[in-house]
């Protein structure tokens, strides 16, 4: 069966009844986690809402007021999966995502024409395509592909796009002899009805379910990003198609007068600039490393020089890191004195190190670890890790001074 959006795809509003409707569950990616949502599974007597298929993603919309958040074919009939119920038997009017649709239309119909003169011009097969939300690939039987040719690729599909060429569907039986002339991947198993060919005269015949612009012209221009390795010797080749070159075009622009207000520079002098101060970043990362490693040298032979020192030592500092605390530890007699450094955000995550004693330090560490929420392990008189907040630094500080106490008291 050939639904409505696939004999009319430029048909945005469509009536027709509900033949089915009963409870079911979607497995849906929310916030990165799959999470199942309880709703109803929905059957039309037609649709003009496409179910995925053909590397193609599912069209969204309303029936009526409902909004269809999946749409899926199961052999010769599509399944839409919505939140509310639906009466059996009642009228529907059904209305798709336009802007969804139209863009589906053309990054599907841009990938059939790149498909179509890749093999044309330089025998390159394809392989499989993906429609992404934000870019479209093509992969490519071919271990690599040189600069001139995805330029000479690129101005023959924008040629042909200006050229106006018509884009026919045509449905056929499946044992019709023209069937056997047609560029395909094979049929889905559960097949069923007519072979439907989207034909871009004189240029490509494909056995394609997807939905398609009438005339190449509706894709306005394509442009490469460029190609990257592919899997087993192909190539991926990564394009944008109509409204998605105007969008990223509008991103970069803008992109680009922000970099101007940030640089204080031109466009054209925007790689100097960047190059320019990722040197003078690196200058001054290895000035401070070395000032804040003089640091806590300093520090440590301050405290040792204190006639008044105790054996316990703390110290807090916003800036530094592991080898900081480390040096400091290092430098201060830790068999005799307990050490106790922090660096990072006086109320936020850090970085944490307990020195001293072996016996203590075992000891105390898991506590100091579940004050800090944070995650770390010790051995051989040192407890250190990474806290997740420092805002009880001041009690594990009291409760590690008030342990050394009892231990001097013992």
């Amino acid at each position: 069966m050939a639904f409505q959006c696939q004999r009319d795809c430029y048909m945005k509003e469509f009536v027709t009844s509900v033949v089915s409707c009963h409870p079911d569950e979607l497995k849906q990616e929310v916030n990165g986690k799959r999470e199942k949502i309880k709703g109803f599974s929905v059957k039309l007597q037609d649709t003009i809402l496409f179910p995925e298929g053909g590397g193609q993603p599912d069209d969204h919309g309303l029936i009526g007021d409902v909004p269809v958040l999946r749409v899926t074919r199961q052999g010769p009939e599509a399944v839409h999966f919505v939140s509310s119920p639906l009466e059996v038997g009642q009228e529907v009017q059904v209305k798709v995502d336009w802007e969804r649709r139209f863009d589906h239309m053309q990054q599907h119909s841009g990938q059939h024409l790149i498909t179509a003169l890749a093999d044309t011009m330089f025998g390159y097969k394809t392989t499989s395509w993906e429609l992404g939300r934000q870019r479209s690939t093509i992969e490519l039987d071919t271990p690599c592909m040189k600069p001139a040719q995805l330029q000479a690729l690129e101005e023959a599909v924008n040629e042909k796009i200006r050229a106006h060429i018509p884009v026919a569907v045509q449905l056929l039986s499946i044992d019709d002899p023209a069937v056997e002339k047609v560029r395909s991947r094979g049929l889905p198993e559960d097949h069923a009805g007519p072979i439907r060919i989207i034909d871009i005269e004189g240029i490509d015949a494909n056995m394609c379910c997807g939905t398609h612009v009438s005339n190449l012209s509706d894709l306005q221009v394509i442009k490469f990003l460029g190609t990257e390795k592919g899997k087993k010797n192909k190539t991926n080749l990564i394009f944008l198609a109509g409204t998605r070159v105007l969008k990223y075009v509008e991103k970069s622009y803008s992109v680009e007068r922000s970099l101007v207000s940030l640089l204080k520079t031109g466009p054209d002098d925007h790689v100097e600039a960047v190059d320019k101060l990722q040197k003078s970043v690196k200058l001054l990362q290895k000035t401070n490393l070395s000032l804040i490693r003089d640091m806590a040298v300093l520090v440590a032979q301050n405290f040792k020089s204190d006639p008044k020192r105790g054996n316990f030592f703390s110290l807090h500092k916003k800036e530094g890191d592991n080898e900081f605390m480390n040096i400091i530890a290092n430098e201060l007699s830790t068999e005799e004195t307990l050490v106790f450094l922090t660096v990072g955000e006086e109320k936020g995550p850090g970085l944490f190190l307990l020195a001293g004693p072996s016996g203590p330090v075992t000891e105390m560490g898991p506590r100091v670890l579940e004050m800090l929420q944070g995650k770390g392990a010790g051995k051989n008189g040192r407890f250190q890790g990474k806290a997740n907040s420092l805002a009880r630094r001041g009690e594990v500080e009291a409760f590690l001074q008030q342990h050394q106490q009892l231990l001097n008291n013992v």
